[in-house]
């Protein structure tokens, strides 16, 4: 069942607006360089600069070449790359209404927490009155513990783009299945918390529309099945939240139990 625990969309706005360029090309997992064309803004960059990919996955399979982005900048000019590229269109750059994939990995714990603090998770949190993060847990270190007594996961997949991909947007040489032995570790360990916490649960995160999460159908996925099923058993709870990216900012749009793999 959907839920959405305001009567309206909770939102987090940018610092600034994210600017708007086209990806040229991803050297490394690490950069992308971006073309921003011609600037009448006197301090924003044009035409090709080199930017921070946030995402150190492959995203979607996809070649991203050719493919709308929005970028954000640090105003930090002692960082290498002071641009962050936050997000991608599968439309073309011409698209005057696209709508935008995120792929900022690393700043999905800031968006989590601050909708937690804001009360948008209430149907998995209850009231709030307290978050911690980064708390340690067996071999690891989760995200957040949340009222001292939810142990909550946050998961950001994009190797897998659970989206229609358009025909014009070319696809990757398929490469070898990634271990998915952290997640499995992650898992097990919050099934164990809860001989000693009332809840555990894991939040995947996805900045786009989508079909609705799913485990990828590679080697290990019997191994991921068995021990989701091993974990559901035990009380870890699997919750899917969908959030919409625009150049203003992040929108928590609803979210929801997974029950189906």
């Amino acid at each position: 069942m959907e839920s959405r625990d305001k009567e309206q969309d909770v939102f987090l706005p940018f610092p600034e607006p994210l600017r708007e360029g086209v990806i040229l090309a991803r050297p490394n997992r690490f950069i992308m360089d971006v073309d921003f064309g011609t600037s009448d803004e006197g301090s924003a960059p044009s035409g090709i600069v080199r930017c921070h990919c946030p995402a150190v996955s492959r995203i979607g399979g996809l070649d991203l070449a050719g493919r709308p982005c929005l970028v954000s900048d640090s105003r930090n000019p002692k960082r290498k790359m002071p641009l962050t590229v936050e997000a991608f269109s599968l439309q073309q750059p011409d698209d005057p209404d696209k709508r935008w994939i995120g792929i900022n990995q690393n700043a999905s714990n800031r968006y989590v927490e601050h909708f937690l603090r804001e009360g948008a998770f209430a149907t998995i949190t209850g009231p709030v009155r307290t978050v911690r993060r980064e708390v340690p847990l067996g071999d690891s270190r989760l995200d957040f513990l949340a009222n001292d007594d939810l142990y909550l996961e946050v998961k950001t997949p994009l190797v897998q783009m659970q989206t229609d991909i358009p025909p014009y947007v070319p696809r990757l040489p398929e490469a070898p299945f990634s271990s998915t032995e952290r997640s499995l570790r992650h898992l097990r360990e919050l099934a164990a918390s809860l001989a000693d916490h009332e809840r555990a649960a894991i939040l995947y995160c996805l900045y786009y529309d989508n079909f609705g999460f799913r485990f990828y159908h590679g080697t290990t996925y019997e191994e991921v099945l068995a021990t989701v099923d091993a974990c559901r058993e035990a009380g870890v709870e699997l919750w899917q939240a969908d959030f919409e990216v625009t150049p203003e900012g992040v929108t928590l749009k609803r979210y929801y139990e997974l029950e189906e793999w």
